[in-house]
């Protein structure tokens, strides 16, 4: 049925251009006759300026010559204008069918007309939700400044992270900034920040940005995010070889698997071939959880499929219940949340990686962690 009332709008648009090209059916005064009864009427002033003195008659004969040969001139051109205005009647015609076609073409190939459109309603409760959190930004702003010791730190991280989950980086920024000089300030608001710099940018590591990372690692050597921005600075300098060393460098550092390391790892094979270094396979790294020892492996080979289960779900067990000695441990979180999906325990492995997102909420966006917490609970129904 749209395509019914598409097509009609354009037939009726055709109509429209097809009727004001052809000269609508009205006779219109050419050029060349308005211009005649200009010059006529000039050449008569003319003769009334000369009998009543006012010019000489050599005078009136030199301004008549000079009527005569503008009218000539457009006299001139009127005999080619037909021919023109053909032509440019046809180029419009031409476009008033070829521009539909080629639309509609276009479309058929690249469009997505079987693709259901998003309800007004839904469409709606979005607009609502995201102006409801930017009013909410904004009170929180007008409240952090009015507060006579300048708002505390983390009202001002929290104003960061959700205006760079608005996509309104500069705001951020100037958010992070505000704490960059307090004594209080950690390596990830300071990271943070460089990271706001770097979206404010399009992608692009400042001179600014890079100084904001380096105090990042003055302030935790270990932290991931101001290493993978360093590196990204490396490669934009023209340097992908010295990016791919620093990347690989924390990674060895590490001595078990860390989430992070997954944007890493695509990192370093997106610059391999510049670099001209081989492509990395994250499973030479270590693995997502503790492994038994090797007694335990050999043990484990002798046992029954019930015994190896058991086995299996005693050191996942042991996890679990380090877990709750360690409730800050969010790598921990999401090793126990893998566990109990291998083993089958969909509401366990939910409850964890619940638990790991909450954990998260103070991350960077460009944390992997986030990603990868956010793709387990949706593949768990969460």
């Amino acid at each position: 049925m749209i395509w019914i009332v598409f097509f009609l709008m354009a037939a009726a648009t055709f109509l429209v251009i097809a009727f004001t090209a052809t000269g609508g059916g009205r006779a219109v005064l050419s050029r060349r006759d308005s211009a005649s009864a200009i010059f006529a009427d000039q050449i008569r002033e003319v003769e009334r300026d000369q009998e009543r003195g006012v010019i000489t008659a050599e005078e009136g004969r030199a301004a008549k010559a000079e009527i005569e040969r503008r009218l000539q001139a457009i006299e001139r051109q009127a005999e080619a204008d037909p021919a023109a205005r053909r032509s440019g009647r046809a180029l419009v015609l031409a476009a008033a069918l070829a521009v539909p076609a080629v639309a509609a073409g276009l479309y058929w190939q690249l469009g997505s007309p079987d693709i259901p459109s998003q309800p007004f309603a839904e469409r709606a409760g979005e607009q609502a939700e995201a102006r409801e959190i930017a009013d909410l930004a904004e009170r929180l702003k007008l409240r952090l400044l009015s507060e006579p010791d300048g708002g505390k730190t983390e009202g001002w991280a929290l104003l960061g992270q959700t205006y760079m989950r608005m996509g309104r980086y500069e705001d951020a920024a100037e958010a992070f900034a505000r704490l960059q000089e307090r004594p209080d300030v950690t390596s990830a608001l300071v990271s943070q920040y460089g990271e706001a710099l770097v979206y404010a940018e399009d992608g692009i590591v400042t001179p600014k940005a890079g100084r904001a990372f380096d105090r990042a690692l003055e302030l935790d050597p270990a932290n991931p995010a101001a290493t993978f921005y360093q590196a990204m600075a490396m490669e934009q300098a023209g340097a992908p070889d010295a990016a791919y060393d620093l990347l690989t460098a924390r990674m060895d550092a590490e001595e078990e698997f860390r989430p992070w390391m997954e944007s890493f790892a695509a990192q370093l094979n997106r610059i391999a071939p510049a670099a001209g270094r081989p492509r990395v396979d994250l499973a030479e790294f270590a693995p997502a959880m503790p492994g038994p020892t090797a007694d335990q492996v050999a043990a484990a080979e002798e046992m029954s499929d019930e015994d190896r289960q058991a086995f299996i779900r005693s050191m996942v067990e042991r996890l679990a219940t380090r877990m709750q000695e360690t409730p800050g441990d969010l790598d921990g979180w999401m090793r126990l949340g893998n566990a109990y999906s291998v083993l089958g325990e969909t509401e366990n492995a939910r409850d964890a990686f619940g638990r790991a997102q909450k954990l998260a909420e103070t991350l960077p966006q460009t944390d992997p962690r986030k990603a990868t917490i956010d793709r387990a609970l949706s593949e768990l129904g969460g």
